[in-house]
């Protein structure tokens, strides 16, 4: 069963930071954080992978415009495990979201679509969260 939560008319806004934490599943596949104006247009798709789409202990990010799917940008860094709690933070700049993993290691995803402002947030499949912070 896929799991899935979105939440809508929120505000997370360039200089804010977006802090989640949850836990991985048991025998995980893959979860995902969508970030974007809507449900349909993602500025901001991040898809840790354990074991899907062909790719294993990876992290995929992307965006979604007009219904199709931009390029992806691979992270060989991952420090998700099965059962356990993860802490993630995303800040908002201007021209990016730059990442703080588990781990304390960062990368950086560009905001493709420019915006300053995004309202929907959605989290899916094998992580269950348990506390969402926008500061």
């Amino acid at each position: 069963m896929v799991e899935w939560m979105t939440i809508k008319n929120m505000t997370f806004k360039v200089g804010q930071t977006l802090t989640l934490v949850g836990v991985i599943k048991p025998d995980p596949k893959e979860f995902t954080l969508d970030i974007g104006p809507s449900v349909d247009r993602i500025a901001f798709h991040f898809n840790p992978r354990f074991d899907a789409k062909g790719q294993t202990n990876k992290i995929v990010c992307n965006s979604l415009e007009a219904g199709n799917w931009c390029k992806e940008q691979h992270e060989d860094c991952f420090p998700f495990c099965a059962g356990k709690e993860f802490k993630i933070a995303i800040k908002f700049t201007p021209s990016e979201f730059v990442v703080t993993l588990p781990n304390g290691s960062t990368f950086c995803f560009p905001n493709r679509m420019g915006a300053r402002k995004y309202s929907v947030i959605g989290f899916g499949r094998d992580a269950r969260i348990r506390s969402i912070e926008i500061k």
